[in-house]
């Protein structure tokens, strides 16, 4: 690839310059070494001949756009070198847009492609992010921010007036935010892996408990990009400071284990909101429906191509999104033109579908997928008005792990689930897996409870699943689970060998009775697929905060002894259990750091610390009296499950 020619508004001596934000993890890329201007707006005319073909765009790399409050946002403008008006997309970072393999690599769409399509592209500092000027504070500015870009956008000469958002994690979130103001101009979003509800998503959890592995380490991440950033914009930073945070990443675990939570100095000097942005509120409560952007469903007019994973941190608020828009949109547009692409991917490391514990086969790559491709037809349609466009693209596209496909559907959730309970009973006792719990599709008659002893201090640690994969140590996504089935406070029901294959496509519940000696606990739930050779691979997870079990708003204690109803959401997966497999559901108090630990006194958890904590005797009560069931969305298609 070879890059001739260049152009600047500003002519005056010339030096030697290395181009940034070529997108360098992209097949057949590497980065240019062109001639740039050293003052002035620097605009470069490159030629880019790849496999053969021969593109011709303009970078401009030096552009400031302003904020409503003069702030002054900075971007990098990638646009057709014809100079004709052209449908533009826009991706907002606060991870800088110097280094896009920094950004998200396989799940970031190939900006060549794009250019080459002949659309414009806008890649953002966020406020307070490299470039841009003012303060980060997570999500308070970028409703506006996104808004006052779109603005800007439809002004310049080579945007025609249509604009589209994309980008994953908080570069999706910032995608609800900006639609959520209903900006003239946005026709269209593709948020991935990412969520419309903060609440839910990066910092607490649809069961209420606080989302210590996400929150801090992202926290950590975050606070030393910020002191980089200040260092290379030369501003004083200390340099033990960057040196001591790399350090906390290095070792995140003591970090989440530090208690009070979030009380490391450097978290407090560096990321202040933790504590009065999101400690300080640890119900769902004005400060987060605020920041919601689904609460204004009815003002986000452009539709949406949502892309997660199984695996994915935020697969539940992709799902919710979906959903809600269809049902409550605000135009025709938003409602019946939603798209949905799910595969068997976890949030940083797992975009290969690839996991020492489960390979899904050479097709559930993202690369595999074509994300790029999606993109490129979704915002033909949007964007440019080809009607044409999406005809061969089924509105839902998901990936039906155990078989290990890929399946075109109409609709989600699939119109043909029969939910299905499966009731929790034994022949004795549910503790480990070698237990007597077991799951039949059959109510139980005679009633019966289990029992274990929940100590805050001695979690049952997170083994896989829906995490944060920052670190190439850290486990992810689909991990075999037989190490904490061993152990005694957690409670295993598990089917009989199967001789038919079962596919569960859809959403989970968990409805359990349960009572405890403490006036607030927690209780956790995994599904899991147990393979003839031992394996129990986890393909779902989530848990309730006692306290929330009626409103995550309203939190409400409980009376020790006294029995309640309660509801997990285990989010979704898409699964086919073989023959010779077994369906178990695992049932506990904790799952760290996944989810930080409940102290069972009832208090302010993350300002508690392990003097603070007391043990809990929970019970786990069914049978016909109370009947405790796991609610799988069952999908007979025998065509599919062979």
């Amino acid at each position: 690839m070879v890059a001739t020619g260049y152009r600047n508004t500003h002519p005056t001596t010339t030096t030697q310059h290395h181009l940034t934000g070529i997108p360098s993890h992209l097949p057949g890329a590497r980065t240019l070494s062109v001639r740039l201007l050293s003052t002035g707006r620097q605009t470069l005319l490159c030629t880019v001949i790849e496999t053969g073909t021969r593109m011709h765009f303009i970078v401009d790399t030096e552009v400031q756009v302003p904020m409503r409050d003069d702030i002054s946002l900075a971007a990098k403008v990638w646009r057709p070198a014809s100079g004709e008006p052209a449908p533009t997309l826009l991706l907002r970072s606060p991870y800088g847009t110097d280094d896009l393999h920094a950004l998200g690599a396989a799940v970031i769409p190939d900006i060549f492609a794009f250019v080459n399509a002949g659309y414009a592209v806008m890649l953002q500092d966020i406020r307070g992010a490299q470039h841009s000027e003012g303060v980060f504070i997570p999500h308070v500015d970028d409703r506006g921010d996104g808004a006052d870009t779109v603005a800007w956008l439809l002004e310049q000469d080579w945007c025609d007036g249509n604009v589209g958002m994309f980008g994953p994690s908080y570069m999706g979130f910032v995608q609800w935010q900006t639609a959520s103001t209903g900006v003239p101009g946005l026709k269209a979003i593709a948020p991935a892996t990412a969520s419309d509800d903060f609440y839910h998503g990066p910092w607490y959890s649809p069961g209420g408990a606080f989302s210590s592995q996400c929150a801090l380490s992202w926290t950590t991440v975050t606070s030393l990009m910020r002191g980089q950033f200040e260092l290379a914009n030369g501003r004083s930073v200390d340099p033990t400071d960057l040196a001591t945070l790399a350090g906390l990443l290095a070792d995140l675990p003591d970090l989440m284990r530090l208690l009070p939570t979030g009380s490391h100095p450097l978290l407090e000097k560096y990321a202040p909101w933790l504590a009065t942005d999101v400690l300080a509120h640890p119900d769902r409560d004005e400060h987060w429906q605020r920041l919601a952007p689904i609460e204004h469903a009815e003002s986000i007019t452009a539709p949406a191509l949502n892309i997660g994973g199984w695996y994915d941190i935020f697969i539940n608020e992709t799902f919710h999104a979906y959903n809600t828009m269809r049902r409550h949109g605000g135009s025709d547009e938003a409602r019946n033109g939603q798209r949905l692409v799910i595969g068997p991917w976890a949030h940083g490391r797992g975009d290969s579908g690839v996991y020492p514990d489960r390979h899904f086969g050479m097709a559930s790559s993202m690369d595999a997928a074509q994300l790029t491709n999606s993109h490129l037809s979704f915002f033909d349609r949007w964007l440019r008005g080809n009607k044409e466009a999406l005809d061969d693209v089924a509105p839902v596209r998901i990936f039906v792990m155990g078989i290990d496909q890929w399946r075109d559907e109409q609709e989600w959730p699939l119109p043909d689930t029969q939910y299905t309970d499966y009731h929790l009973t034994g022949s004795g006792p549910a503790n480990t897996a070698t237990g007597g719990g077991l799951l039949t599709t059959t109510a139980p008659e005679a009633g019966s409870q289990d029992t274990y002893l929940y100590d805050p201090q001695r979690p049952v640690p997170t083994l896989g699943g829906t995490v944060l994969g920052l670190r190439p140590e850290d486990p992810i996504g689909p991990v075999d689970q037989r190490p904490n089935e061993t152990r005694e406070d957690v409670l295993c029901y598990t089917t009989p060998v199967l001789t038919q294959p079962v596919e569960v496509t859809g959403h989970v519940s968990l409805t359990l009775l349960v009572s405890s000696s403490a006036v607030d606990t927690d209780f956790t739930g995994k599904l899991v697929d147990v393979h003839p050779d031992g394996r129990a691979i986890i393909l779902c997870e989530g848990m309730q905060r006692t306290r929330y079990r009626n409103s995550l708003a309203d939190p409400e204690l409980m009376q020790p002894g006294k029995i309640y109803e309660i509801t997990l959401d285990l989010a979704a997966t898409s699964n086919v259990f073989l023959a010779g497999h077994q369906i178990r559901l695992e049932v506990s108090s904790s799952n760290f750091p996944r989810y930080n630990v409940n102290t069972n006194t009832g208090g302010i958890i993350t300002q508690e610390t392990e003097a603070d904590m007391i043990t809990a005797v929970n019970r786990l009560h069914h049978g016909p009296v109370h009947p405790s069931r796991l609610t799988l969305p069952v999908i007979n298609r025998p065509d599919t499950t062979r």
